[in-house]
């Protein structure tokens, strides 16, 4: 019996240390201690994708508020500012539908790609924290039923992966 509230004893003493370093993950990163917020610019689309503008805006919204580092604000009270651009959607056939001996079909495997150029800036001074900066994210599809939806799916999903390194290469750039 002494030997098992001994045990919980050190295990409660433990946890208590490792919660007290004072290490926190995601929060803050390796910012800037001045650039605490920023703000996304409405992102232009130099492609024929429909809508890609909407999904990448969304998808770097939603990594700026899972990450931590930074605040979404508004573009008059941020203290940096995100300009993107989409330069290209390309779609790449990776494998073809075929029949497997007439019983088992697979259906055509797509690779969709998109290059997002960005910078960001300190409004009112027009200083650049980063200039010329790339990403890409890729996604691969399959065209089961709805090519629209699947296509749809896999630009979210490319935009996902771009705005991640989008946000990555922000918040630790310093």
């Amino acid at each position: 019996m002494r030997c098992k509230i001994f045990v919980w004893v050190m295990i409660c003493c433990l946890l208590c240390f490792v919660t007290g370093c004072g290490y926190k993950i995601g929060v803050r990163g390796m910012m800037h201690p001045q650039i605490k917020s920023i703000a996304i610019a409405p992102i232009h689309n130099n492609t024929l994708e429909p809508l890609a503008s909407d999904v990448m805006r969304m998808q770097l919204a939603g990594q700026f508020q899972s990450d931590g580092a930074l605040k979404l604000k508004r573009l008059s009270q941020a203290d940096c500012v995100i300009y993107a651009t989409i330069t290209s959607v390309k779609n790449s056939t990776l494998e073809d539908a075929s029949f497997d001996g007439g019983v088992t079909y697979t259906p055509e495997k797509f690779r969709l790609k998109i290059e997002v150029k960005y910078k960001v800036v300190i409004p009112g001074s027009g200083t650049m924290l980063l200039n010329n900066a790339t990403a890409t994210g890729n996604a691969t599809y399959e065209i089961l039923s709805d090519p629209a939806t699947a296509r749809s799916s896999a630009l979210k999903f490319a935009c996902y992966h771009a705005a991640k390194k989008i946000v990555s290469q922000i918040t630790e750039a310093w």
